[in-house]
C-alpha cells in the first residue's frame, strides 16, 4: 500500500526571530509598506516607456522573504492601499487611484501575488542559500511582470510586442541585479541569526 508523502516542514522566516506577536506583526507589516514606499522614490525614467526603473521590486522581494506569505502580502496590500488614498508612496512621490488604474498599475497589483509566493517559498527555507534564493527572487519578479506587462498593453493600447519592449525588456538587467542583491542579503541575514543563536 502506498504511503502518503510527508509535507515539507513549515520553517520560520526572519520575522519569526523577533519576539512578540500581534504588535510585532503590525509593526513589520507597516514597516514593509513604508520600506516599499521609500525604495519607490529610487526612480529612473526609461526612454520610450511609462514604466520607470525603481527599487520597489527589491523591497517586495526582501520583505516577502523576511515576513512570510501572509505578512508579506499584508505589507504590500497596505502599501497599495496607502498609495491609493493619496499618500505619495508610489514612484516619483505619486499617489491616488488613477495611478493604480493607469499604465503602470499592473506592476503595483503584481506585488501582491509575488509577495505571497515568495513568502511561501521562504517558509520552505528557499531564502537561506544563495543558490536557491537567486532563482526564487528572479521568479518572484517575473510574477510582477506577468501582471504588469499585459496590464500595460491594455491600458496603453499596445501590442504584445510593444508592451514587452516597453515594460519588460529594459528591466531584465536591473531585475537580475536586484535578485543577486537580495540573494546575498537574505542568506547573509540568516547566517547572522545562526551565529547569534550559536552558544559560545
Amino acid at each position: 500500500m502506498a504511503t502518503a508523502t510527508p509535507m515539507p516542514a513549515r520553517l520560520p522566516v526572519l520575522a519569526d526571530v523577533i519576539p512578540g506577536a500581534r504588535a510585532r506583526d503590525a509593526a513589520l507589516v507597516t514597516g514593509a509598506a513604508l520600506f516599499t514606499a521609500l525604495l519607490a522614490q529610487v526612480s529612473i525614467p526609461v526612454a520610450g516607456s511609462p514604466v520607470p526603473i525603481t527599487g520597489q521590486t527589491l523591497a517586495v522581494v526582501l520583505t516577502a522573504a523576511a515576513l512570510g506569505p501572509y505578512r508579506g502580502l499584508a505589507g504590500q496590500g497596505l502599501y497599495l492601499l496607502l498609495g491609493m488614498i493619496g499618500l505619495p508612496f508610489y514612484s516619483d512621490a505619486a499617489g491616488g487611484v488613477d495611478v493604480v488604474f493607469g499604465a503602470t498599475g499592473g506592476y503595483l497589483v503584481g506585488f501582491l501575488p509575488a509577495a505571497y509566493l515568495i513568502g511561501l517559498a521562504a517558509r520552505q527555507g528557499q531564502d537561506r542559500r544563495f543558490s536557491r534564493a537567486l532563482p526564487l527572487f528572479v521568479l518572484g519578479q517575473l510574477v510582477i511582470f506577468a501582471v504588469g506587462v499585459p496590464w500595460l498593453a491594455v491600458s496603453a493600447d499596445l501590442s504584445a510586442a510593444q508592451a514587452i519592449d516597453a515594460g519588460f525588456t529594459p528591466f531584465i538587467v536591473g531585475g537580475i541585479v536586484k535578485a543577486v542583491l537580495a540573494g546575498v542579503l537574505l542568506p547573509g541575514a540568516w547566517l547572522a541569526v545562526r551565529k547569534l543563536d550559536r552558544p559560545e
